[in-house]
């Protein structure tokens, strides 16, 4: 809070600059067609950073320093248009309605309208968000040609284009105004957590693909851009209430509510100042994971086997935790009670060398809080020092409950993640400055909380030993091996607390509020960023000859999470980088050719420095026929816990790449090995030695086609392919204490490059269908695949070979047309998904997603009907992630 108390003062110091705007425009902004009102369509006085909104009649007011002065007039699905103003006078200016002529900025940086973007790029607009059937606004983008979206709960959303789809994906960008939103520490994208509101998203701009070259590190599969709404421009009460259910016809979870309420209110004080504060807060019952299917574990990775508790002695359940605690039972227990008891020795000699035996575990409906809590506050103070140039103070902060799923289920226990941002920009610059601090509260790891919990109300120690001696005297009197084994876990479990009792609770309090490095299961995150970036768009002062911008970033990481999640024996790690970027492009033919070349160099302070270049050129071979051809590279440094991890989790470690921890564990002069299946044969051992890291890159060729047919007809289409160098993966290794006793062994798993190329390829198609009477069809399919990779590599592609939707929609039918809906359909293939926590084969997802609107012009409000998951189809979309069900809610919109 002081960083945003000193931002505060500095933007207080700047409104003392400037006094005085001039005079005032109104009118009325209708379609050309059926000269009814355009609502939410945008007014800016070029050459400023002045604009307004339409209100839902299509009125707007407008400031202007002086007159002539030249309107831009935009909205979403009809052409723009700047109008000379000369007078004060009522104005009337009617757009021509037509597909593909959002405006974007996010394929290049310029401001260029959707259909002539030179890359594949998607828009989600302030309308599409009011007619969504998706309850969280955030959840529209996988319905976008080309991206798949992992759930690890309700309130966390992870999307990705292209391929490695996962939580927290490190090849994706994402930024909500201008602010990198990727958790500093735990790596995954907040924002579904903290930042905008449904009410205060101007719209959404996603850019699939390798986009390094203008985005920086992580930009390998694509960027998300997320635009708030100015508070000049809309201003205002608004407030959205919605209530509903979920979790209905669930087994294993009982119906409950869902709530969800946000407000926001934007004020226009002067034609200098306003402001904006925005809240939203969601309270329901989580989804529940619930995959006990049995998996054998090698270190971080493993493939699902059969057996159940009752059927395996060894069970290691997916959702179930504290039972990836094994020994091998004959070896350690029985030989040593073979000793103690004589006469039983003969016996134990006949039995198998190795019976893997794990303790009794807990599932997550039983451990994991199930109340998701999501709080969310922000403001924004806006300042106009002269026309031309604004300066942003903005906070936001975002708090609650939830569970994520990373190398192991995670359960987010009041944690904050708070954003402050000081910026100035003006119509063809900006330099700002933001932070972003992690504080993980009291989240806790599931996994090594359940398994030091039954530590804690017995040790592994004498629950062997009982479970030995049971099982032993089961077997010489007669009882099947199956039998007894469970005869004698019974004996073993005895004791065992009851989850939901005052002793349970009172141990498992106590065992998640102990940080890890002290045999407990909390996380001590305190991390931080800290960003400074610029950038300038030269093109003006080249008298538009050619566009030039250029620009460069300043990034600290400072991790601190007092040695539970990194290595960090000497305090907490600072991390530097600096890139710079630039970028020219020309029109060589008039509304014919446009070339553009740009290039961007960045450097971390622990690994070389990259370049990544990218060359585009559209072609328009007829009017509303564009193709588009694109190389593009990209690269991401490793992740912050790539580099600096030093984490057990189930049945191993995990350690970074950096060589201060391959030293800690002694891995330089004692290497592991890569074949933990023949510990006992010296001759099959491979060792692993340490190889410093490299930055993964990508190089993407793509070939794009992008038409609008009559009117009413826009077609979008692309091939790619994809070739990976220096691919970022993970290997299990075994390191032996005494090479002269094989069973004296720990796992670790190490980040690791790969030797071969990785190559992905795909293709994507879609269609926006505008039909009479205010009806829309609209679909896409696309498919993304890998080859070329290494045996025994986890690539994590995670992406179906196919996925498709359909969609219908009518924008207002009814008495005065104050009736809408929007109805899609969602398909994708099966999914051999590959995570650190769990791998296996996820079944195709068929989802109907479905809503009813009514408009209420009278007092600025709609009502919205909405299902997610209409026919409450339970399904996964990760190895080990949540069951997901139907979502049914009533939602009423003021101000929207």
């Amino acid at each position: 809070m002081r960083t945003f108390a000193r931002l505060l003062a500095a933007l207080v110091f700047l409104c003392t600059a400037y006094n005085g705007f001039g005079q005032t425009i109104k009118g009325v902004i209708r379609s050309s067609e059926t000269n009814e009102g355009v609502p939410a369509a945008s007014v800016a006085v070029k050459g400023t950073t002045s604009g307004a909104v339409a209100n839902e009649i299509g009125e707007f007011e407008i400031a202007v320093t002086s007159l002539p002065a030249t309107l831009s007039v935009s909205s979403v699905n009809y052409e723009p248009q700047d109008v000379l103003v000369s007078g004060t006078s009522f104005m009337i200016i009617l757009l021509k309605p037509v597909l593909g002529q959002e405006v974007v900025v996010s394929a290049s940086r310029f401001t260029e309208r959707l259909i002539e973007s030179p890359v594949t790029v998607e828009r989600v607009s302030a309308a599409a968000i009011r007619s969504t059937p998706t309850a969280n606004y955030y959840d529209m983008i996988g319905k976008l040609k080309g991206v798949d979206v992992v759930n690890a709960s309700l309130t966390f959303t992870s999307p990705t284009t292209r391929g490695f789809a996962g939580s927290g994906n490190t090849r994706f960008n994402q930024q909500v105004d201008g602010i990198d939103n990727q958790a500093p520490a735990l790596n995954f994208s907040v924002g579904s957590i903290v930042g905008l509101t449904e009410l205060d998203v101007e719209s959404m701009e996603l850019l699939p693909g390798a986009s390094s070259a203008l985005y920086g590190s992580g930009g390998m599969n694509g960027t998300l851009l997320v635009n708030s709404k100015n508070p000049f421009n809309y201003t205002g009460l608004s407030f959205q209430v919605k209530a509903g259910a979920m979790n209905i016809g669930n087994n294993w979870r009982d119906a409950s509510p869902y709530q969800n309420y946000a407000l926001r209110w934007g004020q226009k004080v002067s034609d200098k100042f306003a402001y904006k504060i925005t809240g939203e807060f969601i309270k329901a019952k989580d989804w529940l994971a619930r995959d006990y299917r049995n998996y054998g574990r090698v270190g971080t990775n493993g493939m699902i086997k059969d057996g159940t508790r009752d059927t395996d002695p060894n069970y290691d359940g997916i959702n179930v935790y504290g039972d990836e605690t094994t020994i091998n039972l004959r070896s350690l227990v029985l030989n040593a009670i073979a000793g103690q008891v004589p006469f039983w020795q003969s016996y134990i000699n006949q039995l198998p060398e190795n019976i893997p035996v794990s303790r009794t575990g807990y599932t997550e409906n039983e451990l994991a809080d199930p109340n998701t809590l999501n709080y969310k506050i922000g403001g924004a103070l806006h300042y106009k020092i002269t026309p031309r140039i604004e300066a942003i103070l903005m906070g936001q902060l975002g708090a609650g409950t939830s569970v994520y799923t990373g190398s192991d289920r995670y359960s987010l226990k009041d944690f904050q993640i708070a954003q402050y941002k000081l910026e100035l920009r003006s119509d063809n610059w900006f330099v700002r400055g933001y932070t972003t601090q992690e504080n993980a509260g009291e989240s806790h790891n599931l996994t090594a909380t359940a398994r030091q919990f039954n530590e804690g109300w017995k040790p592994s120690t004498q629950w062997y030993q009982e479970y030995g001696f049971a099982y032993i005297n089961a077997k010489m009197n007669g009882a099947a091996d199956l039998d007894a084994h469970n005869l004698a876990r019974s004996v073993a479990d005895a004791g065992r607390p009851e989850a939901g009792s005052a002793a349970f609770n009172q141990l498992w309090d106590e065992i998640r509020l102990k940080p890890i490095y002290q045999n407990g299961g909390l996380f001590l995150d305190k991390s931080d960023l800290y960003v400074a970036e610029g950038q300038y768009n030269f093109s003006s002062v080249l008298n538009n000859v050619v566009e030039l911008l250029a620009g460069g970033n300043w990034r600290q990481f400072v991790l601190n999470s007092e040695n539970t999640l990194f290595h960090e024996p000497n305090g907490p790690i600072k991390i530097n980088e600096l890139g710079a970027y630039v970028q020219l492009g020309k029109e060589i033919i008039k509304d014919r050719l446009k070339l553009t070349a740009s290039g961007r160099y960045d450097k971390n302070e622990y690994f070389k420095g990259r370049f990544t270049p990218r060359f585009t050129a559209v072609i328009q071979p007829a009017k509303d026929h564009n193709i588009r051809l694109s190389y593009q590279t990209a690269y991401r440094f490793p992740s912050t816990q790539q580099q600096w991890i030093d984490l057990a989790v189930g049945s191993g470690t995990l350690i970074g790449g950096n060589k201060v921890i391959w030293e800690a564990y002694d891995l330089i002069n004692n290497p592991g090995f890569s074949a933990p299946e023949f510990v006992a044969d010296p001759s099959n051992r491979i060792p692993v030695t340490y190889k410093e890291i490299k930055p993964e890159s990508v190089v993407s060729y793509e070939l794009g086609y992008k038409a609008l047919v009559a009117k009413k007809v826009l077609l979008d289409a692309y091939v790619y392919t994809g070739t990976y160098e220096n691919f970022i993966g993970r290997r299990d290794i075994v390191q032996f204490y005494d090479e002269s006793d094989p069973s004296q062994y720990r796992g670790i798993s190490v980040v690791v490059n790969s030797d071969a190329k990785v190559k992905t390829f795909g293709w994507g198609l879609s269609f926006d269908w505008r039909l009479p009477s205010n009806f829309s069809v609209n679909g896409n399919i696309s498919s993304d695949e890998i080859k070329d990779v290494p045996n025994n590599f986890r690539s994590s592609f995670n992406s179906p070979k196919y996925r498709t939707l359909l969609g219908l929609s009518n924008s207002g039918f009814g008495p005065g047309q104050l009736f809408g809906f929007n109805i899609n359909w969602r398909w994708q293939d099966k999914v051999m998904y590959e995570g650190d926590f769990a791998s296996g084969t996820l079944n195709p997802i068929h989802i109907v997603d479905a809503a009813l609107l009514y408009k209420l012009p009278a007092i600025k409000s709609q009502i919205k009907l909405g299902a997610n998951n209409l026919f409450n189809q339970y399904y996964t979309n990760a190895i080990g992630n949540p069951s997901i069900g139907g979502l049914y809610y009533l939602a009423f919109t003021y101000n929207l």
